[in-house]
């Protein structure tokens, strides 16, 4: 990857942006991509405001299937990896889901019911930015509508996620995984 195109924020940080990282990285350093938005206090402290990460209407798993599905399809490797390594271990991923993330399809064995759906939903919403009538009734079979909203979201916001990455050329997190080969 080359160079990044915004360099993130280097320590020591101003007061109120060190408020911003104590409080979402619990202790943890900032990851780059949060260095590098720091460039714009108000876009971060507005960003951190209306993050989608706390415990919401579907389980963690559902929610970083979402996450890790929509950041393959955008490319966004630094994302996927970031996610695989802060969430990995709860979502129980086996290697072979991590692999079907990226290089998979939502009817891929690997998968239940629930995760095809959100799969399908992923799928068709970076197609298309819509959703098949026929997709939307599988989810629907799955999901209540306060569910299927917090889905949809999801897969809207990491989509300018993996824009902000990509346009910025963030770099690699060294405790991040890759994308695993085909």
């Amino acid at each position: 990857m080359p160079d990044a195109r915004i360099a993130p924020l280097e320590a020591p940080f101003p007061p109120e942006i060190q408020a911003e990282f104590d409080t979402i990285m619990r202790g943890a350093p900032p990851l780059l991509l949060f260095r590098t938005v720091a460039r714009n206090p108000r876009v971060l402290q507005r960003w951190f405001a209306g993050g989608l990460l706390d415990k919401g209407s579907i389980a963690l798993r559902l929610r970083e299937l979402m996450i890790l599905r929509t950041t393959a399809l955008c490319g966004a490797e630094y994302e996927w990896g970031v996610h695989v390594a802060s969430f990995g271990a709860k979502a129980q991923w086996t290697q072979e889901q991590l692999r079907a993330t990226v290089h998979g399809g939502p009817d891929d064995a690997c998968w239940s019911e629930q995760e095809q759906a959100v799969l399908l939903l992923a799928d068709q919403l970076h197609a298309s930015s819509g959703v098949s009538d026929e997709a939307w009734r599988r989810a629907a079979a799955s999901f209540s509508a306060e569910q299927l909203i917090e889905l949809v979201m999801l897969a809207g916001s990491y989509h300018g996620v993996s824009f902000m990455v990509n346009a910025f050329g963030v770099q690699h997190e060294e405790s991040a995984p890759r994308f695993p080969p085909r």
